[in-house]
């Protein structure tokens, strides 16, 4: 994905706790039209496949409107336009965990929700690592990211990595429940491959791997304050010794978002 080019390492910032923060930017230009077509494109497929579209929306439905009435949240009606975001937000980590650091990260949260204004429950990002293809290894990773992404000006919007390490703590018990979910995805899908790839992390007594948690939270540039983001504290959790903490500051952010919506159904 050559959007992914467009987010580029700022700095490190340390918390209260003496946690590392990686801060990273997203400068967009909206005017690349073949970037920006690719990125709907990938994006409309986290929700769609384009594969299925016309076997899954009603025959005299075009695929727009299908996509903006059925599958993409709303854009001006509350819950819709924090769910895009709460979305957008996921989406942009799970490319950076693949896309920048080779994990293969499961496309299964978004293409089977049912209600288009709500968000699916369990952990929102998993991305997972293996060290050989055809034996489970003590090596092998899996990394679980809480995200939370807003654009607003409000002073509760600062504190959305503090939001993100309060929502990790409860990633520990989602994990059996997260992993089965992407796992009966896979079956449902008749993709057993992956299916038994999930199941190698179901059982880590008798097939350890290496764990790590993640909090990650992304704001719009305007809103990015360092003085509020180094507040964070980590202290509670716990799995503070593997907690990794990623901030992105994102250029005109609600317009960026808007736009990959309209784009996805526009070009479908």
């Amino acid at each position: 994905m050559d959007y992914i080019n467009w987010l580029q390492k700022e700095t490190s910032l340390l918390s209260v706790d003496d946690k590392t923060i990686e801060i990273y930017s997203l400068n967009c230009d909206l005017s690349n039209d073949a970037i920006m077509s690719e990125w709907a494109t990938h994006f409309r497929n986290q929700y769609c496949d384009d594969a299925e579209i016309d076997f899954l929306k009603p025959k005299h439905q075009s695929r727009k409107d299908y996509l903006n009435q059925i599958k993409f949240p709303d854009p001006s009606h509350a819950p819709g336009p924090s769910i895009r975001t709460g979305d957008f937000g996921e989406i942009v980590i799970s490319d950076f965990l693949e896309f920048l650091e080779n994990y293969w990260v499961p496309r299964t949260r978004y293409n089977r929700k049912t209600i288009k204004d709500e968000s699916e429950k369990g952990s929102d990002v998993l991305a997972f690592k293996f060290t050989s293809p055809t034996a489970f290894s003590a090596n092998d990773q899996l990394c679980i990211f809480e995200v939370k992404a807003g654009y607003s000006n409000t002073r509760d919007k600062y504190d959305r990595l503090q939001d993100a390490v309060n929502g990790s703590q409860k990633d520990e018990k989602r994990k059996a429940e997260s992993l089965n979910a992407i796992k009966q995805r896979f079956i449902d899908l008749r993709q057993f491959n992956e299916a038994n790839k999930i199941e190698r992390f179901q059982d880590p007594e008798d097939n350890p791997y290496i764990q790590e948690y993640g909090a990650a939270a992304l704001f719009d540039e305007n809103n990015f304050l360092p003085t509020r983001i180094i507040s964070v504290d980590c202290t509670e959790h716990s799995n503070n010794d593997i907690l990794r903490l990623i901030v992105i500051s994102v250029k005109e952010m609600k317009t960026l978002i808007n736009t990959l919506y309209k784009r996805a159904a526009d070009e479908a």
